[in-house]
């Protein structure tokens, strides 16, 4: 199943070009067109899903495992120092295609190699605060 207007869809169908890092009978990755450090590949699931709220179980977890190997691979490969995945789930958390993805972002010391900053300063919990809100 896809959704002739999505990207992803078109990029998994051959419509749109890409740079094929790995393909599996239910998950394709490739590269980023504008990478936040060398080697940064974004995976997807073959299927057409909105997102991780909306992903059938089995479509997830093909796709973390996905992600996860080529994670190793990058590190292994690109001689990388370290490896964000990341996952945007809706707009207000930076999504901006609706189809399932993980963004496979290898970290180098080098910051000739890696553009990407941390986006949010952490700050110590409150934690009683937490705990009276029904967090674990």
């Amino acid at each position: 199943m896809s959704d002739p207007d999505c990207l992803f869809c078109n990029i998994v169908a051959g419509n749109i070009p890409s740079t094929k890092v790995y393909e599996d009978e239910e998950t394709y990755a490739f590269t980023d067109i504008a990478p936040a450090a060398e080697g940064h590949t974004v995976v997807v699931p073959k299927t057409h899903t909105k997102d991780v709220l909306e992903a059938d179980p089995a479509v997830f977890a093909a796709t973390a495992k996905t992600a996860q190997a080529v994670a190793k691979r990058v590190v292994d490969v690109l001689q990388a120092d370290g490896v964000n995945v990341l996952n945007n789930c809706g707009p207000a958390a930076w999504q901006t295609v609706f189809h399932l993805h993980f963004h496979v972002i290898p970290r180098y010391t080098n910051k000739t190699k890696d553009s990407l900053t941390l986006p949010w300063v952490p700050h110590p919990a409150d934690m009683v605060a937490a705990h009276a809100e029904g967090a674990p």
